[in-house]
């Protein structure tokens, strides 16, 4: 994102450049045969033992399938009994998480993908796949992101947005502080890292022409490298975009952005530095879409 897009991103503080600041189931069952056995070893042995525990962790076991099996068929959230008998029912509602089943965007405008329907889940397509594009490490090459400003914002004011981003990434101490070189690139030997991954949308305002929708995602940014004073770090975000239908397209008009919600983290080995940039370089991104 932009150093007004992402906070913790060397200036904690936001500026005006106008930026974020840095089922399944089973099924099972179990039955005995049951072999009685001589009293005696034939070779002289002692009597063979019981298999009492044997038998009792074959019963434990088919409990626990049955009772897995029971539990995904309670939870099928309705079957073709109701379909076939003519029956309604009263049928849980989708979950507001759930994928709509609609095909992402066709279409791309700067690499960007655009061309959203103009409902709610166009909105939330849109502020999601925004997101991704004002969020990666291309927002701080000059061209590109005039690009990105002109394609995700209103013409309204895209103007201003882009007077106040070209102002934060060509100010030297932003760039420094994050371990950038003026013109905005990495040091020799390391490799800078800017990416957005949502998580999550939700749409909280939601019409013909305007939409507000909040975009929860995990961000990564920094420098991989061995000699890099600001390793790659992951932090959380969410950002609130009120959107505008123009020109047959969803479009920013404005946004907030707060932290979190943050999960615990686990108790995980990082990677090495090589290892994160062979990962950022190999592994593409989404078209994110409801």
């Amino acid at each position: 994102m932009s150093p007004g897009d992402e906070q913790g991103y060397g200036d904690p503080a936001r500026t005006d450049d106008g930026g974020y600041g840095y089922g399944g189931g089973g099924y099972g069952g179990s039955g005995h045969t049951r072999t009685r056995l001589p009293d005696a070893d034939p070779y002289g042995g002692a009597r063979r033992p019981g298999r009492s525990s044997s038998r009792s962790l074959v019963t434990v076991v088919a409990v626990v399938v049955l009772l897995i099996a029971a539990i995904a068929f309670a939870n099928r959230g309705g079957g073709d009994s109701d379909s076939a008998s003519g029956t309604t029912g009263n049928k849980p509602e989708a979950a507001s998480t759930a994928a709509s089943g609609t095909d992402p965007v066709g279409k791309k405008k700067a690499g960007i993908p655009t061309g959203y329907a103009r409902d709610t889940q166009g909105a939330q397509s849109a502020a999601a796949n925004y997101s991704v594009a004002l969020g990666s490490a291309e927002m701080f090459n000059e061209a590109r992101r005039h690009e990105i400003v002109d394609t995700v914002y209103a013409p309204e004011v895209a103007a201003a947005r882009q007077h106040d981003l070209d102002t934060a990434y060509s100010s030297e101490k932003f760039l420094t502080n994050i371990g950038l070189t003026k013109d905005g690139t990495a040091p020799t030997g390391q490799t800078f890292i800017s990416r957005v991954i949502p998580v999550g949308t939700k749409a909280t305002v939601s019409s013909a022409n305007n939409a507000t929708v909040e975009v929860w995602y995990t961000s990564l940014f920094g420098l991989s490298g061995e000699a890099s004073t600001n390793p790659v770090s992951e932090s959380w975000y969410t950002t609130t975009y009120q959107l505008k239908w123009v020109s047959n397209d969803w479009k920013i008009t404005d946004f907030q952005q707060k932290d979190g919600p943050v999960p615990v983290g686990r108790d995980q080995r990082a990677s090495t530095a090589d290892d994160m940039t062979k990962a950022v370089e190999e592994y593409g991104g989404f078209t994110y879409a409801r």
